[in-house]
């Protein structure tokens, strides 16, 4: 009877771990996006298309990330058999007590639902610094697409908070396995990101971080183990942002920011054929920006590196002409988009888009739009015939 009983235990306890690990991931993300589209009559349908899109690619970053934490934890693999064995043993309170302790270092669902959310109550830390600092760190914010979600009074808070920190040549900053308690923003210099595949692998080089960038955020929004290491390859000057500044204000304002844009999106003729998981990705990597009635928005002749949706407004795009006149050539309208003819050929702008109105745009940079590209290209190079009347196609 007890042999059947320790068997019951193991079973019930292998079936929280599964839960644990492989569903509660997913019906989290599940959820989040259940309460922002909050679909009524055809929820169903909306759960099924979830889950063959968005939930299918959630998956396998769920299972990558099991497999990572299994490679790093493996040398304690035996330990944790013999905790399973010794739980059995234990009386209740202790019980109670070991698993608790567990529970605090290990629970994704409390940090993300619970005190996180408890903004109101929260007081944030002020680290002293002067103007020029706040000055340097203002801006790097604002290169960061992160922190562009952030308004005014929420970035005062990051700026307060964030701590400066210099690294030299060769020195590491993050170790990939290590609990992760900060993110980072780069100020100056530069850094070698590397990942081991398995834990006997030899490093793998993945990416290089510069001015503007950011890196360490992952295991603060998943309270997950460091995906990689993180090396000086120069001197270099980091501004630090702590775990419970990162949560009560960077993940609440960027969930907003990919709702609002979501639902902006969705509208967008030109992303009909993308599904939501793509229109996700687009929504993360946009970017909002301002202009006032009568300002460039781009000018014929320059260079172009960012793609534009009209959110609300108008513009207009007009050539230059031999006798300093400026003829107009195409007028725009919210949910229509341009600045692709540059991006697709590779070629100076063809026209200048100036805003006929106080106009927002959600924009998108050369790298974000190439992400894009793929599955909206034809319907763009459809498109180019409009263009004819002012380029030299």
């Amino acid at each position: 009877r007890f042999i059947c009983l320790f068997q019951m235990s193991s079973k019930e306890k292998a079936n929280r771990q599964y839960v644990d690990q492989y569903v509660n991931p997913l019906l989290e993300k599940l959820v989040v996006d259940l309460l922002i589209k909050k679909p009524k009559n055809n929820m169903v349908e909306f759960i099924v298309n979830w889950m063959n899109t968005k939930g299918a690619e959630k998956y396998k970053d769920i299972l990558l990330s099991i497999d990572h934490q299994q490679n790093i934890a493996s040398e304690d693999s035996e330990p944790e058999d013999n905790e399973e064995q010794v739980q059995e043993l234990l009386p209740k309170a202790a019980l109670i007590e070991q698993k608790a302790k567990k529970m605090s270092r290990t629970s994704v669902s409390a940090e993300v639902y619970g005190k996180y959310h408890n903004k109101d109550d929260f007081v944030p830390k002020v680290i002293q610094k002067t103007a020029a600092l706040k000055q340097s760190i203002k801006q790097r914010l604002q290169q960061a697409f992160m922190f562009q979600a952030l308004d005014d009074k929420d970035q005062e808070v990051i700026i307060d908070a964030m701590e400066e920190r210099s690294f030299k040549t060769g020195d590491v900053v993050i170790t990939q396995g290590e609990k992760g308690d900060h993110m980072y923003l780069v100020d100056s210099g530069k850094l070698d990101c590397y990942r081991r595949p398995t834990k006997d692998a030899p490093e793998q080089f993945i990416k290089k971080y510069e001015e503007g960038d950011t890196f360490g955020e992952l295991a603060l929004l998943y309270n997950a183990p460091r995906a990689a290491t993180i090396k000086a390859s120069s001197n270099c000057k980091l501004f630090v942002l702590d775990r419970e500044i990162f949560n009560h204000f960077v993940k609440e304002a960027q969930i907003k920011k990919r709702e609002r844009y979501e639902n902006f999106l969705a509208k967008v003729e030109l992303l009909d054929t993308i599904d939501p998981y793509e229109r996700s990705k687009v929504a993360d990597a946009a970017k909002s920006l301002k202009m006032k009635a009568g300002e460039y928005i781009v000018k014929q002749g320059d260079k172009g590196d960012t793609f534009y949706f009209v959110e609300s407004g108008q513009a207009i795009a007009t050539k230059n002409q031999e006798n300093g006149l400026q003829e107009t050539v195409f007028e725009y309208k919210e949910g229509d988009y341009f600045g692709e003819l540059a991006l697709l050929r590779d070629t100076p702008r063809a026209a200048n888009i100036i805003a006929k109105t106080d106009i927002s745009l959600v924009a998108l940079d050369r790298r974000a739009f190439k992400r894009l590209i793929g599955p909206i290209e034809d319907i763009l190079k459809r498109n180019f015939a409009r263009y004819e009347k002012y380029t030299n196609l």
